[in-house]
C-alpha cells in the first residue's frame, strides 16, 4: 500500500495543482472531481488506496 502527502498549491478552476511534501517530484495537475470538496489552497492531503483524503 502506497501512501503519499501533497499540498494544494494552486487551484485553477476544474483543476488543482499538487505538490508532495514527502518527496521531491514535480507539481501535479489533477481534477478536482477526484479531490475532497472542501479543498483551499494549502489543504494537506493524504493518497492512500486510490483515495485522497483531508489532514
Amino acid at each position: 500500500m502506497v501512501t503519499k502527502y501533497y499540498i494544494v498549491a494552486r487551484i485553477d478552476g476544474d483543476y488543482a495543482w499538487l505538490k508532495r511534501t514527502d518527496a521531491e517530484e514535480e507539481t501535479m495537475f489533477i481534477a478536482r472531481a477526484l479531490l475532497p470538496e472542501e479543498i483551499d489552497e494549502g489543504t494537506k492531503l493524504k493518497y492512500e488506496m486510490l483515495q485522497y483524503e483531508i489532514i
